[in-house]
C-alpha cells in the first residue's frame, strides 16, 4: 500500500533532519558523518517538498499519467 503524499513528504522532511543531525554529530564515526553529508546533497529540502507537491497538487487536473501526488504541500513534522 503506498503512503499518502502528505506522510511521505513528512518522511522526506524528517529523513533530512536526520541525515542533518548525523552529519554534525561529532561523537559518530568519520564515515558515517561523511556518508549523511554525500546523501544530503541529493536530498530535497522542505522548501523543495512543498514547491513539488503545489506542482504536482496542480497537475492533478491534466492528464498526464494515473499517478497521483507524491508529494504534498500541506503536511505536519
Amino acid at each position: 500500500m503506498r503512503a499518502p503524499p502528505n506522510e511521505r513528504s513528512r518522511a522526506v522532511v524528517q529523513g533530512r533532519a536526520f541525515l542533518v543531525e548525523l552529519s554534525r554529530d561529532s561523537t559518530l564515526p568519520d564515515k558515517v558523518r561523511r556518508d549523511a553529508r554525500f546523501l544530503l546533497r541529493h536530498f530535497p529540502t522542505r522548501d523543495d517538498v512543498v514547491l513539488a507537491g503545489r506542482i504536482e497538487e496542480q497537475s492533478e487536473t491534466l492528464p498526464i499519467g494515473a499517478v497521483g501526488p507524491v508529494f504534498s504541500s500541506t503536511f505536519t513534522c
